[in-house]
């Protein structure tokens, strides 16, 4: 029975520390949409998302005002591009991530991911062309997102994807060097990727989903933030506890919000995500939660030990509220999407080595991190082979979305607005990784994989 002081909190949480669904993401199979045409594919392919998503931002809107619960973003998510257009006899995909940005702009969400390709153990003619067609993709459209897996811990790592990767968020940034590298703010690179994620830029509807589903992303930094003010000069133990109880409200209202949108929409309930979302707003920081814990700045030692904690400590809860948690489920910690995060890195408090650290413990990975903008390709893809390590040996997803700020040096800082915030251009090793990243071949999985 859920009684009166339970309802003037949660109705707090939402009027004063910034709780939100942060998404509500259909995820489509695009499956049937494959033609060896690639003009009748994007037909199709627009067909179907204009068809199977035309009623998601209107029950989304009815949900918001019925249950005065903020929905802030409304996405689609599809298969990976790349396996769609497979059969397709054409020499870029471009115009594949053309129909995506126009059937989105028509049902009228903010983001659609699923350019995307799966390349984990090695590439298909298809794979290739697709990471071929990222920069451009990117860079002429405004909604779509594009992600790449290039490592699991089954297969280990594909260093030539790597490279190319690398290679690619240069491309993508000089593309949209007008716009401070946009592209790259919508361009991730995975390890162990899920198929049932929400959140953008790495949302893609895997071959092991049904036909269409829906996912909801929870959000709430502030709410966790608030009830640990409450907890000032207390053990590890009651924070911990305080924080699972707090994710477990959270979670409560994501699974209502997605099983009405479900029965609504009559499409199947996924998961949902219990990622803590920050966003440039004050009051609504992970970093100001690990502060809270009595860090004196995000980035000094303790910091790891207090993420993992938190991290830790919303599953926990989360788990207690929902039979169907999934996504990535974690603590995000992107630079340029937390105010705190931001102040930290201005302060120099946070570095990238650190982030690097603190991804071994949460969700998911060096995430909206601005370098300066000559950064070698070869150095991107470093960074993005260490942090693949760290999940495939941690059997983890991890990614990096980084942007080399075009024109830009350590100190200044790129705007892109709205959710996606600022980001302070950040230093990296000035240590040259041609010779490593020029190798390529696979990283062996690790012997922690053979598990059968």
């Amino acid at each position: 029975m859920i009684n009166r002081n339970e309802i003037l909190q949660t109705i707090d949480m939402i009027d004063q520390q910034h709780l939100d669904i942060r998404t509500v993401t259909m995820g489509i199979s695009l499956l049937d949409c494959a033609d060896e045409d690639i003009g009748r594919c994007c037909v199709k392919i627009y067909d179907k998302i204009s068809k199977k998503a035309e009623k998601l931002v209107s029950v989304c809107s009815e949900i918001e005002h019925e249950f005065g619960i903020p929905i802030v973003n409304k996405r689609v998510s599809v298969t990976p591009a790349a396996l769609v257009a497979a059969a397709c006899r054409a020499s870029s995909f471009v115009s594949l991530a053309e129909a995506m940005d126009k059937a989105s702009g028509t049902v009228g969400v903010n983001f659609i991911g699923g350019f995307s390709a799966l390349v984990h153990k090695g590439f298909t003619d298809a794979d290739r062309k697709l990471i071929a067609s990222i920069p451009e993709a990117l860079a002429l459209t405004s909604r779509v997102c594009s992600s790449v897996n290039v490592a699991t811990t089954r297969a280990g790592i594909n260093m030539d994807a790597v490279r190319l990767m690398g290679e690619t968020v240069v491309s993508a940034a000089k593309a949209t060097a007008s716009s401070g590298g946009m592209a790259c703010a919508k361009l991730v690179t995975f390890a162990n990727a899920v198929e049932d994620n929400p959140f953008m830029a790495g949302a893609f509807h895997g071959t092991g989903e049904p036909e269409c589903v829906i996912n909801v992303g929870v959000s709430g930094p502030g709410v966790v933030h608030h009830a640990l003010l409450a907890c000032k000069g207390e053990p590890f133990d009651v924070v911990a506890e305080t924080i699972k109880k707090t994710a477990f409200r959270v979670t409560r209202m994501g699974q209502l919000v997605a099983r009405e949108a479900s029965r609504r929409l009559g499409v199947p309930f996924g998961v949902v995500d219990l990622s803590l979302a920050p966003t440039p707003d004050i009051g609504d920081s992970v970093a100001d939660i690990l502060e809270e814990m009595g860090l004196e700045s995000v980035g000094g030692h303790g910091t790891t030990a207090a993420l993992a904690l938190l991290n830790d400590a919303v599953k926990k809860g989360g788990v207690m509220a929902s039979g169907h948690v999934g996504g990535l489920s974690g603590a995000f910690i992107p630079v340029s999407e937390d105010a705190g995060m931001i102040r930290a890195a201005r302060s120099g408090a946070l570095c990238i080595d650190k982030l690097e650290a603190m991804t071994c413990v949460c969700s998911v990975g060096l995430d909206m991190i601005a370098v300066p903008g000559d950064t070698p390709a070869s150095t991107i893809a470093a960074i993005i082979a260490d942090e693949a390590a760290i999940g495939v040996i941690n059997s983890k997803t991890t990614a990096v979305r980084i942007i080399p700020a075009p024109g830009m040096d350590v100190g200044e800082t790129v705007n892109f607005g709205g959710l996606l915030g600022s980001a302070p251009v950040m230093p990296v090793h000035k240590l040259s990784a041609d010779a490593f990243v020029a190798r390529g071949g696979r990283i062996p999985a690790p012997l922690g994989s053979l598990r059968n």
